[in-house]
Formats: structure tokens, sequence, C-alpha cells
């Protein structure tokens, strides 16, 4: 990736806000896993220019993903203010799940293993974090069961990525039907 030690010319500064952008609207269209080649193709550069400002996928990650992953602060934030446990808990999961549900990328990144990009890393773990205060609010308050865990709610998460990906406006019925069998 190239250093802001340096200012990069005119051009390249172009070439690399076009590949971020492009880069950006595949990943949200089609998912992580979109080849590199179609990343430049859209871009309008060469495979060679993609690879001198980002040689690895975990370069575009590290520089898309956490401005984007900020909305999970905002979706913790907003539960965490809900002053009533099983509501925030509820209101948690649906925007949670909406925001996989909007961009196939966020999908990926929230559902399996993290990308080696330590600034979305920290990102999915203040996530993990405002999700284990309201699962400890909601049990607390009686209106979740209590055997209830975060590690549950991980494999939610990969189970709704893979309702997402598979029915798309179903997402919210089955999580209706999930959070139901929840209740204390």
């Amino acid at each position: 990736m190239v250093t802001a030690s340096r200012p990069l010319r005119a051009d390249a500064a172009r070439n690399r806000e076009k590949l971020l952008a492009a880069a950006t609207e595949l990943f949200a269209e089609r998912g992580l896993d979109v080849p590199t080649e179609h990343i430049a193709r859209r871009a309008e550069v060469s495979i060679g220019t993609l690879y001198k400002h980002f040689p690895t996928r975990e370069d575009f990650f590290a520089a898309i993903f956490p401005p984007r992953l900020a909305a999970l602060d905002v979706i913790g934030a907003k539960a965490l203010a809900d002053d009533d446990p099983w509501h925030a808990f509820v209101t948690y999961l649906e925007d949670l799940y909406g925001l996989q549900a909007e961009d196939r990328s966020l999908n990926d990144i929230l559902a399996r293993d993290l990308p080696n990009a330590p600034e979305v890393v920290s990102a999915c773990h203040r996530g993990a974090g405002h999700a284990e205060v309201l699962i400890m609010r909601a049990i607390a308050g009686g209106t979740l069961r209590p055997d209830y865990s975060l590690t549950d709610m991980a494999t939610l998460t990969r189970a709704m990525a893979q309702v997402i990906r598979d029915s798309p406006g179903e997402w919210r019925r089955f999580l209706s039907i999930y959070v139901e069998g929840l209740r204390a």
C-alpha cells in the first residue's frame, strides 16, 4: 500500500480513488471474494496499478471498511440508550442484520473469519462488546433466556448471513421466528 509519507501525484491519487470506489461498489454488490481483476476493470486501471496501491486484499479492507463499520458503534449506542432490555436487544439484532442485508461485503465481514486488517477487527470487536452488554442486560432483566451467550449470537450472525445471501427478502421473518424462541 502506498504510504502517506510522500504525497501521490495527481494521476496516482485519482487512480487510487477510482480503485477504492470500484472496490467499494463491487464488494457491496458481490461480497468480499470479487476478483481483483474485476476491481481494476471497473476502475479502468491496469492490474499493475491496482497492486501498486493495494498489494493485498486486506489493504482494500483496511482502507474501505473501518469507516463503514462505524455503523456498528451507532447501532450499539442506539440500542444501549434504550431502557427496555428486550426491545434494545431485538432492535440491535434488527439493525445489525438490516445493515448486513444492505451490503454483501459487510455481510461477509460480519459472518466469517475476519480479514487480517487490524482496523476491521477492532470495529468488529467493539460491535461484539455492545452485543455482549445488551445480552447481559436482557438476561438480567428476565426477558432473554439465561443460557443465551455471545457465542450463540455469533452463530446466529453466520446463519443470518446465509439467509441474507440465499433469500434476501426472508431475513426479517427468520429473525422474528428465532427471536421469539429466545424469550425467557
